[in-house]
């Protein structure tokens, strides 16, 4: 009797190890297809990616939110910015809902700028990572649709 309980108990502990190499194992070759080449990823989705259809003049600055003389300090003392911004809407919806969160997306405009320092806002790489931000942090909050693209039409650094 002592010799089927050890024989029981050597038998579960094989089973369980070789159930936990299965799901190590699985899990492995999820991973690794998971993270496979981010240029083969990029190239992926960009096949994906359909055209849009092209807007009129008209239809443009019927999607487009001004927001005009945005001023703030940045992360170095005695440094500040202003700045006006032209913001593309995917469609006139969601320029109803941003303008009616216009309030916050200025919040989010002074906050990202306030982190910032003169040297990473100068130049176009600065002004282009400026525009990425703000963008991954308004779209989250818009509904109706999303940001197309945002340009800067003024910018004075001090």
């Amino acid at each position: 009797m002592f010799k089927s309980k050890i024989f029981l108990l050597v038998v579960a502990v094989l089973i369980a190890i070789t159930l936990i190499l299965t799901a190590a194992f699985i899990l492995w070759n999820y991973m690794e297809k998971a993270s496979s080449d981010p240029q083969e990823l990029a190239q992926n989705s960009a096949k994906e990616v359909k055209p849009a259809k092209k807007l009129s003049p008209e239809e443009t600055k019927a999607s487009t939110v001004i927001l005009k003389d945005i001023l703030t300090n940045l992360a170095t003392n005695n440094r500040f910015i202003k700045a006006s911004f032209a913001i593309e809407l995917e469609n006139t919806k969601a320029k109803d809902e941003f303008e009616k969160l216009d309030f916050k997306m200025k919040a989010i405009i002074v906050q990202t700028l306030s982190d910032m320092t003169p040297e990473q806002v100068q130049g176009s790489k600065g002004l282009d990572n400026l525009t990425s931000a703000l963008m991954n942090k308004m779209n989250p909050l818009l509904s109706s649709g999303k940001i197309k693209q945002i340009w800067i039409t003024d910018s004075v650094l001090q």
